[in-house]
């Protein structure tokens, strides 16, 4: 698992998310401050991650 920071799309706060490194994923995923959906999408390469996108699904 590799834990992975970034800015939530809604709230603009830092949140943290562990991130499976086997499996390239799109998923949706809550915000945990303010709650709101959040997609994901990660991309790993040899176990490191190569791509991460938090999408505002409501755009």
């Amino acid at each position: 698992m590799y834990e992975h920071f970034f800015q939530c799309p809604y709230c603009w706060e830092a949140v943290s998310m562990l991130l499976d490194t086997s499996v390239n994923a799109i998923y949706i995923e809550d915000c945990e401050i303010c709650c709101n959906p959040i997609e994901i999408h990660t991309i790993f390469e040899d176990g490191v991650l190569s791509s991460f996108n938090a999408i505002d699904i409501e755009q």
